[in-house]
Formats: C-alpha cells, sequence, structure tokens
C-alpha cells in the first residue's frame, strides 16, 4: 500500500534539496558553470529514483510525472552557490546533506517498491539503489571515486534503514512514526560511520606479492 502522509512528503523534499545541494558544492569543486551545477543537481537528486524505476517497470518517471521536481532540484543547486561562501567547513556540510539524501530516498524506494508488492529483498535492493545511485552519478561525472566505494560505511547503512523500516511497516506501526524513527537511526548510524572511520572489510590484492 502507498503511504500520502505529510511526514515523507516533506522529508522527501528535503531529500531533494540535499542531494542537489551535495551536487552543487561537488560542482563547485571541479569549477563548473551554473549550467552545469544545475545540471548535476538534477541528476543527483533524481538519478537513483530514476533507475530505480526504470528497473522496476515503474512509469512515469517521478520527473516526468511532476516536473516542478527539475525546477526544485535545479534551483536548489543554484542557491547553493550564493551559501557556499559562507559555509566554513563545506566537506562536513557535504556529508551531513548527502547522510540526510542517502536515508530518505532509500526510504523512499522502500516505500515505492512496497506499493508494487514485489518481493522483500527487492524492496530492500530498490531502497538502495534510490538511497546511493544520485551520489553516484554525482561523484562519476566530478570524477571523483563515489562515496559507495570509499571506507566509510554508505551502502550497508542504506540497507539497515531500508530493514528498519520496511519493518515498521510490516509490523503495522504508525506510519509516521516509522519514518521518523528510520530517519533517526540511519542519520546517526551514517555520521558514526563517518565521525570514527567505520568501515567494511577491505579486499587487498597485490599482484606483485606473488
Amino acid at each position: 500500500m502507498q503511504h500520502s502522509d505529510t511526514v515523507l512528503h516533506v522529508l522527501s523534499i528535503v531529500g531533494f534539496v540535499a542531494e542537489a545541494m551535495t551536487a552543487a558544492l561537488a560542482a563547485g569543486r571541479r569549477s563548473m558553470d551554473w549550467m552545469g551545477v544545475a545540471l548535476l543537481g538534477c541528476v543527483t537528486a533524481l538519478g537513483g529514483g530514476s533507475v530505480r524505476d526504470v528497473l522496476l517497470g515503474h512509469h512515469p518517471l517521478l520527473w516526468v510525472a511532476h516536473p516542478w521536481l527539475l525546477g526544485l532540484t535545479a534551483v536548489s543547486a543554484l542557491l547553493t552557490i550564493a551559501v557556499a561562501r559562507v559555509m566554513y567547513r563545506l566537506r562536513m556540510t557535504f556529508l551531513v546533506l548527502d547522510a540526510i539524501g542517502l536515508v530518505v530516498f532509500t526510504i523512499l524506494g522502500c516505500d515505492v517498491a512496497l506499493t508494487m508488492q514485489v518481493p522483500l529483498l527487492i524492496v530492500i535492493v530498490s531502497g538502495m539503489i534510490t538511497g546511493c545511485v544520485g551520489g553516484v552519478l554525482r561523484d562519476v561525472l566530478c570524477n571523483d571515486v563515489p562515496l559507495l566505494f570509499r571506507s566509510e560505511l554508505y551502502a550497508s547503512v542504506s540497507v539497515v534503514v531500508g530493514i528498519i523500516y520496511v519493518g515498521g511497516v510490516w509490523l503495522h506501526l504508525n506510519h509516521d512514526l516509522v519514518v521518523l524513527v528510520t530517519l533517526a537511526i540511519g542519520l546517526t548510524f551514517r555520521l558514526l560511520a563517518i565521525a570514527f572511520k567505520w568501515e567494511m572489510p577491505k579486499f587487498v590484492y597485490d599482484a606483485d606479492l606473488h
């Protein structure tokens, strides 16, 4: 079943704005022009959901059904240019905004998949795709190593968020409460992973040693 509650709607707007802002900050580090900033903002904020919808056959794509999202994300990215100069700790601002986008979009992705009544594993994967792919596209277009593939926990956070959210929905708990609790746990998990550099085990292979 699909939820149309205010909390999830408001958080979705926050997620779109946050991810567009991360794109603007990334674009600024690459000295992109304003058009590049706006386009990167749209791709970052809407890319994960678009990939999810294509894979699930969920049409029309969100930004096609709601074209105003293109304006919201582009404007959010452009407005970031004006405030970036007063953001003295840009790296931490970037990581916090990205964490918000990761958690919110994971919840949204799971919610969409639940409406399609797909298997539980696909619901979790859909949330992870929605949460992670936009940031991957942003980093690839900026010629950076995606956060998904760096040291701190990222995709793992998305999976945990998806499991908590789906579990709350399955238990028929108050949906607003489930969303807020999932958001709080997901943000805390991601920010702690950044602060304490929690990592997944690494595979290191040096051909010169063999």
